[in-house]
């Protein structure tokens, strides 16, 4: 029942009163003004009459509330309707019309506030035009920060002085996510992120050392100093971390700072070479040691005039035996030292169907083989590869299959086998000989007309890889499979949600201003916090009764924007059966999820994910309850504060019976693309929860201790799981 149902039946009850009390006044007038003789003689008509007065009563009271409800849809539930909707619109981009509905100054007021809100609309598209045509050039400036940051190879982290990180590149972010010894689940499940402390990868007294030393020097005159400093990870990484200052820009003095740059390079494997080499040139030096002896006494003994011919002979046989065995081990020790110093040869990510149309293109064009065809190739696979020196293979196997073998017609394809792919240049013709494929692998390369310096199984062993030559299962022909690294993140199923924008937000600079840490968390706007917004799907309605989590999917909110390039989706394999009915909703069924991390392994990375961040949920009660259970399991412990959007619904719609999440949606004026997905729920959700922080504060909550109260108040706030 809605607030404004129980306002009727309210005013009903107050109108059945008083028409009972009106019609008890008047009867007891009436009978003041009788005699004795008159009362005797009513006395017994009105007893026959009761249950017509009774009947004409109801009548009149079922008369008077039809009259009352159609009074009060006209002039109480109309306008209040009204009401709600401007607020909406107020709050949104008010193109959307208002409902004409009630009495004529309702309808008239409808209209005077949707001329009004037209004429808001064209101040804010005005404005909005304006304003971007004067931030052109920041945004321009922005955007190539943006690019300029992605690119960069360098890792770049800018915290402020809380060390809450406020702009990092994509360097950092695989950096760090690599480091932060949480297992790479969820699609995103990494310590770094907008708002997040940098102090969970490096230690926070370091840090604070680090600064007072840049003070000092800033004191002292320099200008532009900077620290470094090595420090380990909880994953026992060694970081060589460089600190730069971000002055503040109006500090009273030269030692005022906003923040502070963070340049972060791993040296572990450095280090771990460093500390190889040493212990190769030690296990040299001392297994050389008694060989070295060994040789010494020789030469000496040699030298005596006397020594007869038979020891002589004996002594220079020492010395041959020593000197092989000293001349092995320099060999091993230099083929050790290969080893260790051999550099991987860098890879880039490449669509797999731009890569054989690139090839497709320079076999033709460069090699001038005429017939080239691209046939069975998986439009989703993206490779690590260099593609130039590939490129470069191809064209040289396609010349020489053409110059030696008078093969005039290839055919390249590319498909998946669980962690490589597959690329093959096939052809129909003449079948290859073993030691014709021998000598065409270790041959250098000639591409276009000119000699290469690479030969074939050099590209194969850069990129880790295998090659070899099959025959045709039809007799006719055969083909040269290359096995190259898919670089898995970056590989998505048909009809997925993107998992990252173009171009994710890897900075917000008013993150310099915000310091909500500093207060206790009830005390702190609702703006002003960092969320995780999140939603599982699981195998049931019933998490005491042994239904289980299968999805988790969470967003983040940080300074009131949603961070779409932060999030965390991940399969769980329930370890249960599903059932066909919770299969239908959802679409999850057991194939896709067998193999998939347990919630053992899930939570702990969601529990970090979600750190330092207040958590939201759609009838938060039902997801709280399923990791509540899990929590010894996992190991971990979710404390954070909780709220709930249909708590948070019901207070700001207090007129509307149904707060599903549709429900809400429709009522926001936010399109529903997808449902039953536990990432896309998220996504909306943090829509949702977005567009009811300024309607909270119309109300007066603008606190998170307000806001819990007030959902706890609510009717939904009184249920459990």
């Amino acid at each position: 029942m809605t607030r404004r149902d129980k306002q009727l039946a309210l005013a009903l009850a107050v109108l059945a009163i008083a028409m009972l009390l009106a019609a008890g006044i008047l009867v007891a007038a009436v009978w003041a003004t009788l005699d004795p003789a008159e009362r005797s003689a009513v006395v017994p008509v009105l007893q026959a009459r009761v249950a017509v007065a009774i009947f004409v009563w109801l009548v009149m009271i079922g008369l008077a509330a039809l009259v009352l409800r159609r009074l009060f849809e006209r002039y109480v539930d109309a306008p209040a309707q009204l009401l709600d909707q401007v607020r909406v619109l107020m709050l949104g981009d008010g193109r959307r019309d208002l409902p004409q509905r009630g009495s004529a100054e309702n309808r008239g007021l409808a209209q005077a506030l949707a001329l009004l809100l037209q004429e808001r609309n064209r101040l804010r598209d005005d404005m909005a035009r304006r304003v971007a045509e004067a931030s052109h050039d920041i945004e321009q400036q922005r955007s190539r920060l943006a690019t300029l940051m992605s690119e960069l190879k360098q890792s770049v982290v800018v915290c402020n002085l809380e060390g809450r990180i406020l702009l990092y590149n994509n360097g950092a972010r695989e950096l760090l996510r690599s480091l932060s010894g949480v297992p790479a689940l969820g699609g995103g499940a990494e310590l770094i992120g907008l708002g997040r402390s940098i102090h969970a990868i490096c230690d926070r007294q370091l840090v604070a050392h680090a600064l007072e030393g840049i003070r000092s020097r800033l004191q002292e005159g320099a200008i532009a100093p900077s620290i470094q400093f090595v420090t380990t990870t909880p994953a026992a990484h060694l970081l060589r971390v460089r600190m730069a200052a971000v002055p503040a820009p109006d500090g009273a003095s030269a030692s005022d700072l906003d923040g502070f740059v963070l340049m972060i390079d791993d040296i572990t494997r450095e280090l771990e070479r460093d500390s190889q080499r040493d212990q190769l040139l030690h296990r040299l030096t001392e297994s050389s040691r008694a060989s070295l002896a060994n040789l010494q006494a020789a030469v000496e003994l040699l030298e005596l005039p006397d020594l007869d011919p038979l020891q002589r002979e004996r002594f220079l046989a020492v010395i041959r035996e020593e000197v092989v065995s000293l001349a092995e081990r320099v060999r091993e020790a230099a083929a050790d030292a290969g080893r260790q110093s051999r550099t991987p040869w860098p890879l880039d990510d490449m669509l797999g169907a731009e890569l054989v149309a690139a090839a497709c293109r320079y076999i033709e064009n460069m090699e001038g083989v005429p017939g080239v065809e691209a046939a069975d190739v998986d439009r989703s696979l993206w490779l690590r590869v260099d593609s130039f020196s590939l490129l470069q293979a191809l064209g040289y196997l396609a010349a020489r299959l053409q110059q030696e073998c008078g093969v005039r017609a290839v055919r390249l394809r590319l498909t998946a086998a669980r962690s490589r792919a597959r690329l093959d240049l096939a052809w129909n013709g003449p079948v290859l000989g073993s030691a014709t494929v021998a000598s065409w692998q270790g041959d250098a390369m000639r591409s276009a007309g000119q000699s290469l310096p690479l030969s074939l199984n050099e590209v194969v062993d850069r990129h880790g890889g295998e090659f070899w030559f099959e025959r045709d299962p039809s007799g006719d022909g055969g083909f040269f499979r290359f096995l190259l690294p898919i670089a898995d993140e970056r590989v998505e199923a048909p009809g997925a949600l993107p998992r990252h924008e173009a171009r994710p937000e890897f900075y917000d600079f008013d993150l310099f201003r915000s310091s909500p840490q500093s207060r206790q968390l009830d005390d702190v706007a609702l703006a002003d916090l960092s969320y995780t917004v999140f939603d599982t799907e699981t195998t049931g309605l019933d998490p005491s009764g042994g239904d289980e989590i299968i999805q988790i999917g969470a967003t983040r909110i940080v300074n009131g924007k949603l961070l779409k390039s932060e999030c965390f989706d991940q399969l769980v394999d329930p370890q249960r059966a599903v059932t066909p009915a919770s299969s239908l909703i959802h679409g999850l069924v057991p194939d896709m999820l067998r193999g998939k991390p347990t919630i053992r392994e899930v939570l702990p990375a969601f529990h970090a994910f979600v750190s330092d961040t207040v958590l939201v949920a759609h009838n938060a009660a039902f997801d709280m309850r399923f990791l509540e259970l899990k929590q010894q399991v996992a190991g971990v412990r979710f404390d954070q504060a909780v709220l709930d959007t249909l708590l948070l619904a019901a207070v700001v719609h207090a007129d509307h019976a149904s707060h599903g999440l549709e429900e809400v949606a429709a009522r926001l004026d936010i399109a529903v693309s997808r449902r039953h997905d536990a990432l896309a729920d998220a996504l909306l959700t943090a829509e949702i929860f977005l567009r009811l922080i300024p309607l909270l504060q119309n109300l007066g909550i603008r606190t998170l201790g307000e806001a819990r109260a007030a959902a706890l108040r609510t009717y939904y706030g009184r249920l459990r799981y």
